[in-house]
């Protein structure tokens, strides 16, 4: 998959992040976007180096949508406790 392909499927990643953890974020729809985006890149290279699971050159591989969604929403609780509401 190219370079496009990988932020097409950050911005679908993204928002099915932002699906399954509905509430307010600190950034608003364009950061979680953007989270959604690096999510896809972090879970793609997790699930090869990690799990040693190559990634895969068809766009609709399941296993590849899993880790780019898994990544967009562990970026996201990430930065939900990083830069949430305090408190006070």
């Amino acid at each position: 998959m190219g370079i496009l392909s990988w932020i097409i499927l950050g911005l679908v990643a993204g928002a099915v992040a932002k699906f399954l953890l509905p509430g307010k974020d600190p950034g608003g729809v364009i950061v979680t976007t953007l989270i959604g985006i690096a999510g896809s890149f972090v879970g793609g290279w997790l699930s090869s180096k990690i799990l040693d699971k190559p990634i895969s050159k068809n766009f609709f591989d399941l296993p590849t949508w899993g880790s780019a969604i898994v990544g967009a929403l562990v970026l996201l609780i990430a930065y939900r406790i990083v830069f949430g509401r305090s408190r006070d």
